[in-house]
């Protein structure tokens, strides 16, 4: 067998391979190495601040601070809403083991109640697991040492000082001043929507209605700031920067605490409201509506019994009757109607009309009666406002129709707004034809106009809406707007709010406006006006007007009997006043749910209020002491 050939390597070929080889490692290693110097010097170089600033977020935490909320004064600098500390328990969800044995454990230890732990585990699912959560405000003293000796057995927990609004005379301004409370999910929503949130990280509390609700940013502030150094457990080694806070400002509001006090004791046991105000410059003194509630229950967190039984409780006190309850105006928009036919020339000062028993539009058999079964006989404008002659102003109404009343009620501020600082306002209702069409998918007749004639049918309004178109009439047409904030604390005292006005109501001769105030003053002071015996007495003059405002409708032969009807079907009684007769300082409207009479039950209470304004000093209130 013959052997086989063995072939030469080609040396050359081999080294060419090796050399090729080693080529496009060295490339390769060259493309590694700088695609690592490109990343290195993209991430030391490029991306260095943004790491820097990641680095710092772990080393660097920046801790919001609340700012001090303003103060509320009354217009004599009587406090208010002031700030007070309080210690609260809370609890960092992450720092604890075994969340639900230490809610039990400190539920039993701190005698804590079931709704407290229920409380805390629901805002704890609303917060990051970072974010201390507070399990028990308002600790006391014994709460406060029990915990401090125990502490040790709750890592997470700690306590923590806070200062809490306070109300010292609790449910005599609730309506005016209203609360504060926590934040929800809403106001959440709604101060990232107005981009506030940021100002809100540390603070728990916002304000919720009255004043504290509509000058919230006045009174919260400007939120601080303190960068501290942690270490890897989030304990604070040192601080790097601290910003301060800015106090909110303080406020002062034109009611004076007095006449509010008097207010309430004069509503005491009624359903109703007052409105006490200045119809030069529109400053509210008094804003009463009854019943009331205690501001200070909503603080801390009112309680699941306490919440149903203001929500359920019949005389509905969580309502704002002053702004927010709707009454028909009855007689006291006579003497507004009065300027109206003036200015019309549907009446004349001499006008002279006989009143009967019922008034009826002509060629109809319905019956519009008067409140005098009798009627009233021969009357002018004047006797027609101090007797309340129903007859005389149903007349008027037919003869001026619906379109100018509401053109001019409107002019008056009703069925509007009043522009008071306050969000709890309602409109109410100034009927017309399109009103009706819309809400009642029906045409306006003329038995509609009459009614609305003595302010009842579909008309509605508000005690500061009477207040107001009362505060108009005695200005001659000079319209402001009720406001509760007289001024703001500066370093140089108090900042005055300027006067906020509207369009005045011009009329042809300034003559009508008299005409509507002495049938007002002859309400008071005349031999049959109806408020004679009310303000009987007094060493100074006044013009009124009472009213009495059916709750539901009576058959056309029907009689009224106060005592025989159900006591939530029985008349609203109202009455408006201002005083002193020659130059008006202030305005007053009163309004008492199912109360009877007007000049009978209302009459009294606007005498006293105007007793406590101008006479102070003869006729004293009981001492006010606020709850310390």
């Amino acid at each position: 067998m013959a052997k086989g050939r063995v072939k030469m390597r080609d040396h050359n070929a081999e080294s060419f391979l090796h050399w090729r080889r080693a080529l496009v490692s060295f490339i390769g290693i060259l493309v590694l190495m700088g695609i690592l110097f490109a990343n290195l010097y993209h991430l030391q170089v490029n991306e260095h601040k943004a790491y820097q600033t990641r680095s710092n977020d772990n080393r660097i935490k920046v801790v919001p601070i609340a700012p001090t909320r303003g103060l509320v004064y009354d217009r004599n600098g009587v406090l208010l809403a002031e700030n007070r500390p309080i210690y609260s328990l809370e609890i960092i969800p992450e720092q604890t083991a075994d969340l639900d044995d230490t809610l039990d454990r400190l539920t039993v230890l701190l005698e804590l109640d079931e709704e407290a732990k229920e409380r805390f585990l629901t805002e704890a699912k609303r917060q990051r697991r970072s974010t201390p959560v507070p399990l028990a405000s308002r600790l006391t003293e014994k709460q406060v040492a029990l915990f401090s000796i125990n502490q040790h057995k709750f890592p997470g927990a700690n306590i923590e000082a806070y200062l809490k609004r306070f109300y010292p005379y609790r449910d005599t301004l609730t309506h005016a001043l209203g609360y504060m409370a926590k934040i929800n999910d809403k106001d959440v929503e709604r101060l990232r929507e107005e981009n506030k949130l940021a100002n809100y990280a540390a603070t728990r509390d916002i304000g919720k209605l009255g004043v504290e609700r509509y000058y919230e940013d006045l009174l919260h502030g400007q939120a601080g700031y303190q960068e501290v150094e942690v270490n890897n457990r989030g304990r604070v080694i040192r601080t790097l920067k601290y910003q301060p806070p800015i106090a909110g400002s303080d406020i002062y509001l034109n009611i004076d605490i007095r006449l509010q006090a008097r207010a309430q004791q004069l509503l005491a046991g009624k359903r109703g409201a007052i409105v006490l105000m200045r119809p030069k410059d529109g400053q509210v003194l008094a804003i009463m509506s009854s019943p009331s509630y205690d501001p200070n229950l909503f603080v801390h967190g009112i309680s699941g019994p306490d919440y149903r039984g203001l929500l359920n409780n019949p005389d509905r006190p969580l309502i704002n009757r002053a702004s927010q309850g709707v009454y028909a105006p009855a007689s006291t928009v006579k003497p507004m109607l009065a300027v109206m036919g003036l200015n019309e020339g549907a009446i004349t000062a001499r006008t002279r009309f006989f009143g009967g028993p019922y008034f009826q539009i002509p060629n109809t058999t319905r019956k519009f009666r008067d409140w005098r079964r009798w009627g009233h006989g021969w009357m002018d404008v004047y006797r027609a406002i101090e007797i309340s002659a129903d007859t005389f102003f149903y007349d008027l109404a037919y003869r001026t129709g619906i379109d100018t009343m509401n053109e001019y009620m409107s002019h008056f501020g009703f069925g509007q707004y009043s522009g008071i600082d306050l969000h709890e306002e309602t409109s109410a209702i100034m009927p017309s034809r399109n009103w009706k069409q819309a809400r009642h998918r029906q045409p306006w007749y003329q038995g509609d106009t009459i009614s609305v004639g003595i302010g009842q049918g579909y008309w509605t309004t508000t005690p500061l809406q009477l207040a107001r178109a009362t505060s108009i009439l005695v200005d001659h047409g000079e319209t402001v707007h009720p406001r509760l904030l007289r001024g703001i604390a500066s370093e140089n005292g108090v900042l005055d709010m300027p006067v906020s006005k509207g369009e005045p109501i011009r009329i042809l001769q300034d003559s009508y406006w008299k005409v509507a105030l002495d049938g007002m003053y002859r309400v008071i002071n005349g031999r049959e006006g109806t408020a004679r015996r009310a303000f009987a007495g007094t060493p100074y003059k006044a013009g009124g007007k009472s009213g009495t405002a059916q709750v539901f409708s009576l058959a056309e032969n029907q009689q009224y009997n106060h005592a025989s009807t159900k006591e939530h079907l029985r008349d609203n009684a109202l009455f408006v006043a201002f005083a002193p007769f020659d130059d008006p300082q202030v305005v007053i409207s009163v309004v008492l749910e199912n109360a009877g009479g007007g000049s009978s039950n209302a009459a009294p209470i606007a005498r006293a209020m105007l007793d406590a304004y101008l006479l102070p000093e003869p006729d004293p209130i009981d001492e006010i002491s606020p709850d310390e």
